[in-house]
């Protein structure tokens, strides 16, 4: 009977032993200095190098918000480019420490990848983008089409479950990479394009010709997009949840990256609470007192995130559409700080 426990209660102390060593995700990305974040490969106005191979863009813009409620700067950051095939594996596999591209919130995913959704960054659908001169109108026309998707993502799913709904003739030209994928559009090899509606209006913008393409009316899916993490880490999974719930409240609240010192005299209780004047929130989660106002200082609020890269600030000129606050007509809407 001694002999049988042994192991068992060596087992226990080495299972308990390796929990008390595994460290956090907060923890390792302190000890590192730095945060992972995964982007796309390369999306206009969402993650893309700029000409002095800075990331730029809505996406990128998470990453740095996050960097600068823990660090207080938003500069540490190193990214992972990565294709829609390679996304989910960099992030099961630790590779990243957070994954900021365009990524569709599924039950699959969210169950079945053991990975976490938290906050919606961006309300999107699938469209079609085709050539001017081909006189389509409709997606409803393009029975028989050659249509270009990228593989591994829910654009392919959704375009097969649309033309069988609607009985129409499926001719997919399939690409592993978004860039082979908009080189063949660009080339005539396809008649149409399908991607999120988002990434119509940044693919344009890459073409020979941008003003010889329209995007159809049809939407045809609800691709609710923002940052994932892996699931099992609530610290983690709150920080990546709430740095996204201050960016809408900020904005819904009037606090700007420019007025943030000037809010701190608010006597507005929900600013007080938003920055660390009244409260332990940022401590609740691992944060420091002013992490949402370290955040706001590096980025600004939403709107101004949303502007700066693809609004009306940006080439894109994306209409904030759904993406609005829930004040103006969108459905933009975060849980309140308290």
């Amino acid at each position: 009977m001694k002999q049988l426990m042994i192991p068992v209660i060596a087992g226990a102390m080495f299972s308990f032993a390796a929990g008390a060593a595994s460290a956090t995700t907060l923890e390792d990305v302190k000890a590192k200095g730095f945060l992972q974040c995964g982007v796309n490969t390369g999306l206009i106005g969402f993650a893309a190098p700029d000409d002095a191979g800075e990331w730029t863009g809505f996406d990128v813009d998470f990453c740095k918000a996050i960097a600068a409620a823990i660090f207080n700067d938003a500069t540490k950051v190193k990214y992972t480019p990565l294709t829609a095939k390679e996304r989910f594996t960099a992030l099961q596999s630790g590779e990243i420490d957070l994954l900021s591209r365009n990524t569709t919130w599924t039950m699959s995913r969210d169950t079945a990848l053991g990975l976490a959704f938290g906050v919606v960054t961006y309300y999107d659908g699938q469209g079609f983008m085709v050539r001017k001169d081909a006189g389509i109108t409709s997606a409803l026309e393009l029975s028989g089409a050659a249509v270009c998707v990228q593989t591994g993502t829910t654009t392919e799913l959704n375009l097969a479950d649309y033309f069988s709904r609607n009985n129409m003739e499926l001719n997919p030209v399939v690409f592993e990479k978004v860039e082979e994928a908009n080189a063949a559009y660009d080339a005539n090899r396809c008649d149409a394009y399908t991607t999120d509606a988002s990434g119509l209006y940044s693919t344009r913008l890459t073409l020979a010709a941008p003003d010889d393409h329209i995007i159809l009316p049809e939407i045809i899916s609800k691709e609710p997009l923002g940052p994932v993490v892996r699931q099992g880490d609530e610290e983690w999974f709150n920080i990546m949840k709430w740095v996204g719930f201050a960016l809408l409240n900020a904005e819904e609240l009037g606090v700007t990256q420019a007025n943030v010192d000037e809010m701190m005299s608010s006597e507005n209780q929900s600013v007080q609470r938003l920055l660390g004047k009244d409260g332990t929130f940022g401590e609740d989660i691992g944060l420091t007192t002013a992490w949402a106002a370290d955040v706001l200082k590096a980025v600004g609020n939403y709107g101004e995130i949303f502007e700066r890269n693809i609004g009306a600030d940006s080439p894109l000129q994306i209409a904030r559409g759904l993406n609005a606050l829930w004040t103006k007509g969108g459905i933009q809407y975060a849980p309140p700080i308290r």
